[in-house]
């Protein structure tokens, strides 16, 4: 299967709209960009992994596709629009590192994501070679995202984007039991509460969402130790 046949070529293309919204969230500067950028993202994700489904003859990935449309794309952005609400924090995101900047280090590791599967998987069919390619780019640039934002909702939003890109290579492998699919997004959801739970206490003891405000509290302790 190759390019110009149609379940080759929507594969990509939703694929593609996954990574392009990777990209979306690394250019946003605010909360409300964030969430409605990976809203959009679990929204594409949730139609790749029904068309997978479809390809590949698999039922079994239309309740993943079902679940991912159901929390990625409403369920976790409602809550995270709640949490900002609720925690009354800054809407502007200032990250560690420049959008710019950021948008090179993105295709770089797209890059490298090109370089390492592509290689790695020379025997397998070309469709699950670029599919592959592509989650790894999703999960790559989830972690960027994570390492270069201050503000904890942006790092949490991080992490649920990686786990979409996980979620992307599951469903692009031909035969995966649904049973590691799932527990794949049961892991990464579990992570993403502990995460949720940090957020809170990070709220009530710092009266801040900057994770960069550790460092210097981390300081305090370090002299009164002394």
């Amino acid at each position: 299967m190759g390019f110009g046949q149609l379940p080759y070529d929507m594969a990509h293309l939703l694929g593609g709209g996954v990574l392009l919204f990777s990209f979306v969230l690394l250019y946003q500067r605010r909360l409300s960009g964030v969430i409605a950028a990976f809203a959009a993202q679990g929204a594409l994700l949730a139609l790749a992994v029904a068309w997978q489904g479809w390809a590949q003859g698999a039922p079994g990935l239309y309740l993943t596709a079902l679940l991912a449309a159901v929390a990625q794309a409403v369920l976790l952005p409602l809550a995270l629009r709640r949490l900002v609400r609720h925690l009354a924090v800054q809407r502007a995101v200032e990250p560690a590192l420049g959008i710019g900047a950021s948008m090179v280090a993105g295709v770089a590791l797209v890059a490298l994501a090109l370089m390492v599967v592509l290689p790695a998987t020379a025997g397998a069919g070309l469709q699950a070679r670029e599919d592959l390619a592509l989650a790894l780019s999703v999960v790559l640039l989830g972690m960027l995202m994570m390492i270069t934002r201050h503000n904890a909702i942006s790092q949490l939003v991080g992490l649920l984007s990686l786990e979409n890109g996980l979620v992307l290579a599951a469903s692009g492998v031909r035969g995966m039991p649904l049973v590691l699919e799932l527990s794949t997004a049961a892991l990464v959801l579990m992570l993403a509460a502990v995460a949720g739970f940090f957020v809170f206490r990070l709220r009530e003891s710092l009266s801040s969402l900057d994770v960069s405000a550790l460092h210097a509290h981390r300081g305090e302790r370090e002299g009164e130790g002394a």
